[in-house]
């Protein structure tokens, strides 16, 4: 029996750690918080700001047996994460599973290493009741702020929307970033571009110091140039030196492996979880760059030993941030010796931060800039070339960046040819180019992410869940942005002779960046408007900084409460009582056929343009929206456009075709096949020979691919990748599998295995009835045709196993249903008899949203 419980907030980690103690030790995982506000209700007393925590259902048997496990030991060793959240983890384990001081001690690590460890052990301390406190305040502020705001934009914007402290901060920048993209006016100038040669016909790329903004003066420049010699004016060489980055902290690291790996934000995070767990790298929930001198000292022996002395230069970086606090240390490896590892995408991110911890510790590299002016005194204003050359490439050589000469395509720098001053030149080609200037890019989620920790809100256990929620919520997508074409006007000389043309240039297009939604731009610009204090950038930073007094013992935590909550009730109570509803309608103007006014607004199902007002005698038609358009920006001619949706083509082999759009977008409908019309594809340019395309392409795509015991086979690719389907079954094809040229015996095997999973699936069914119990990811559940029923427990309490559902009876399993849902086996009365049906073009635009067939899932 151990005489000592280590308790750690997950399994992976609780196996890392128990390979470094001895049979003395037991180490159990708490699989995270173990408990938490109630998820129903708010939880918390108003009068004493007191939370109401409860141990979740699904806690409940792990607590049973973290209690037993309790009463075994002599000590328990709560050693959860070393930040506020980690502490608030230990403290709830103390107080559920009753430790006393005498009998606990906390133990706090960076790194999962066995010198870490039995070093956390040598030096134990008791629950740090402040950081305690600090993450209470968080949640408490949180949940209210949460369920006082979020009933007022139910009532006044639209039901099941959410409102929160950083998530509708984060919002609010994605929409007034869009906002003004699109007030943005841009400004035109001629930019000109020349390429000369040297007397060895070496070319050297230059650019003119000065814009032209007419169009008449850059041709102006040209015809100035054909008539004279150019030379080198001037000559200049001096040397720089570049250095290399902080160690990574969470925020720095999310955005490097968004812009080098593309990894999205909680796929950074969860990949940096597991490098943590498995002792690779140290707590990666940090805003410090400080480097132990442990740390310091591998990576100089690391160094000297790879690249030699000359490239070693220890240092240690100070954090800017007054309020960093969370884990104290930078993220970095924890042992240089390991420089990859095996699983493929763990190991891209571990040499990520390997990389970047090693090139903190070296020396800078060292630079030459030349810069060379070219012109004639003749000439109103002069090119310059400018390029640079590595001397010694220091931190550099960490990345695989090699000095210039080796030609390495990563340095992205531009060499230039010796020239002397005086020496004349003669052009290849000068071109002026009309362009235009840009408006700030749209947010990434990197972008997103460095902004919020910019502007102080947020911390960085917050960042990840913050950009997942408002994605999750619909207030912002990164659905991709058509670009527009405009004409630009391009000047070149050659040869002495001047030419012009005029070209098509896309612009304003984007991809894998955050726009907002209607629905969260209407949510924004109310809560921005009754709300101004709770989504000012400033509030939420001062707010934070709260928190980080309450953390280091400067600031009791309901006493910050009270003071927030006695401004931020009233202001509730207000809004709710005297605010005007909003739905971010905007009059487009009159339709020509109705004389009716024409709106663009958010209505039950989503944005839709609206022909007459909710009183008229006659009711007002509907019309939904289209992929990328937007209730901000539509027009009245665009808006009108809507209405001719659906509409019928002629029959094809037999069976009506109409073209429409629908929940999952537009559509071509064959007979009772709806059909998606590809993206991008305007659906009302959609003529007959074009539906008699894409049903052809249908058809083909779905025609058998092989067969499987005389059933044909079929492919397509869904929501979730590509799949072949046997039956009425769906298979997905793993990435392993070649998709376009899937072999008999891949088929085979593909169908057998899904076969078996869904032999194991059922503990019992009841087909006439529709009611099954099966396994489930975690655990046996009832279906009753799409709905899902939880198992209750036998009557002593305990669990059912899996064999012994075999032997339940329906009327059992029936009972368990009705438990939960008394109206699930009642009568579904008959409809009442419908309407005659009103003219087409309502019937169409108040058609509900189609779903889809299975293969389009």
């Amino acid at each position: 029996m151990s005489k000592n419980l280590v308790i750690v907030e997950s399994p992976a980690k609780a196996k890392t750690i128990q390979k470094y103690l001895g049979n003395d030790f037991e180490v159990k995982s708490s699989f995270g918080h173990i408990r938490d506000l109630p998820k129903k209700g708010m939880g918390i007393d108003l009068e004493t700001f007191s939370p109401d925590y409860e141990v979740s259902a699904d806690k409940k048997k792990l607590v049973t047996e973290l209690k037993a496990s309790v009463k075994k030991a002599d000590m328990v060793w709560l050693a959860s994460d070393e930040d506020r959240e980690g502490e608030a983890i230990a403290w709830h384990l103390a107080e559920e599973l009753k430790l006393k001081p005498d009998n606990r001690k906390r133990i706090v690590f960076h790194e999962i290493t066995k010198n870490a460890i039995l070093k956390a052990i040598e030096n134990p301390r008791d629950i740090d009741q402040n950081l305690v406190n600090a993450q209470q305040a968080r949640r408490v502020l949180d949940r209210i702020v949460g369920f006082e705001m979020s009933p007022v934009l139910w009532k006044k914007v639209k039901p099941g929307l959410s409102a929160g402290r950083v998530q509708s901060v984060a919002v609010r920048l994605v929409v007034e970033r869009e906002k003004e993209i699109r007030a943005f006016t841009p400004k035109v100038s001629f930019k000109l571009d020349g390429i000369f040669l040297n007397k060895t016909s070496q070319e050297i790329a230059a650019k003119l110091k000065k814009d032209f903004e007419k169009e008449e003066e850059a041709e102006k420049f040209l015809e100035l140039a054909k008539a004279v010699e150019f030379k080198v004016l001037n000559v200049e060489t001096k040397p720089g030196s570049r250095s290399a980055s902080a160690p990574f902290t969470t925020s720095t690291l999310q955005q490097e492996a968004s812009s080098r790996l593309g990894y999205n934000v909680t796929n950074t995070m969860r990949l940096a979880q597991r490098l943590y767990e498995e002792g690779f790298i140290t707590y990666m929930r940090t805003d410090s760059v400080n480097l132990s001198q442990e740390a310091i000292e591998g990576a100089k022996n690391q160094i000297i030993s790879e690249y030699g002395a000359e490239y070693s230069s220890p240092r240690n970086y100070t954090t800017k941030s007054s309020s960093a606090q969370e884990a104290h240390e930078a993220i970095r490896p924890t042992d240089f010796s390991v420089k990859t590892i095996s699983d493929v995408q763990l190991s891209k991110l571990y040499q990520l931060i390997y990389r970047r911890t090693l090139a903190s510790q070296m020396a800078n590299a060292k630079i030459e800039k030349t810069v060379i002016e070219i012109g004639n005194a003749k000439l109103p204003q002069h090119f310059e070339a400018q390029g640079e050359v590595i001397i010694f490439d220091g931190f550099l050589k960490a990345y695989g960046i090699v000095k210039a000469e080796d030609e390495d395509e990563e340095n992205n720098e531009k060499l230039l040819p010796k020239v002397a001053v005086g020496e004349v030149l003669s052009y290849k080609k000068i071109t002026a180019q009309e362009k235009y200037t840009r408006p700030s890019a749209r947010y990434t989620e990197a972008g997103l992410v460095r902004k919020l920790e910019e502007l102080g809100i947020g911390r960085p256990s917050t960042y990840a869940p913050t950009i997942q929620t408002i994605q999750n919520r619909e207030y912002v997508d990164k659905r991709e942005i058509e670009p527009q074409v405009r004409e630009v006007v391009k000047i070149s000389l050659t040869n002495d002779k001047i030419k012009k043309e005029v070209l098509e240039e896309k612009f304003g297009g984007d991809k894998n960046k955050f726009v907002p939604t209607d629905i969260g731009e209407v949510v924004n610009d109310f809560l921005t408007n009754n709300f101004s204090e709770i989504l000012d950038f400033g509030f939420t930073a001062r707010v934070e900084e709260s928190f980080d007094e309450i953390a280091s013992g400067a600031q009791k935590w309901k006493e910050m409460m009270t003071d927030f909550y006695s401004k931020f009730h009233p202001r509730i109570a207000d809004v709710e009582e005297n605010a005007d509803r909003a739905n971010g309608e905007r009059l487009l103007g009159v339709d020509p056929k109705t004389g009716k006014n024409v709106h663009a607004r958010i209505g039950r199902f989503g944005a839709m343009i609206q022909i007459g007002e909710q009183d008229d005698e006659e009711k007002p038609i509907f019309a939904s929206l289209l992929a990328g358009q937007n209730i901000a920006t539509i027009n009245l001619e665009d808006a009108l456009e809507l209405f001719k949706l659906p509409f019928e083509l002629n029959s094809f082999e037999d069976q009506t075709v109409s073209v429409g759009v629908g929940r999952f977008g537009p559509y071509v409908k064959w007979g009772e096949t709806y059909i998606s019309i590809p993206k991008g594809e305007d659906p009302l340019s959609i003529d007959q020979k074009r539906a008699e395309e894409i049903i052809a392409e249908k058809k083909l795509a779905d025609a058998p691919i092989a067969s499987y015991k005389g059933e044909p086979i079929t492919k397509g690719t869904g929501r979730f990748g590509p799949f072949i389907k046997y039956k009425s079954i769906f298979i997905n094809v793993p990435k392993k599998y070649n998709f376009e040229n899937l072999s008999q015996s891949d088929i085979n095997e593909l169908v057998e295995a899904k076969l078996e999973k869904e032999a194991n699936r059922y503990i019992q069914q009841w087909e006439a009835e529709k009611i099954s119990i099966e396994n489930a990811r975690w655990g046996p559940i009832v279906k009753h045709g799409k709905n899902i029923y939880k198992i209750p427990k036998k009557k002593d309490d305990t669990k059912y196993e899996a064999d012994e559902l075999k032997d339940v009876s329906i009327d059992e399993v029936k009972k368990w249903i009705t438990a939960q849902d008394p109206k699930a086996f009642a009568e579904k009365k008959k409809p009442a008899a419908k309407k005659a049906p009103a003219k087409k073009a309502t019937t169409a635009a108040k058609k509900p949203a189609v779903k889809k067939p299975a293969a389009k899932k």
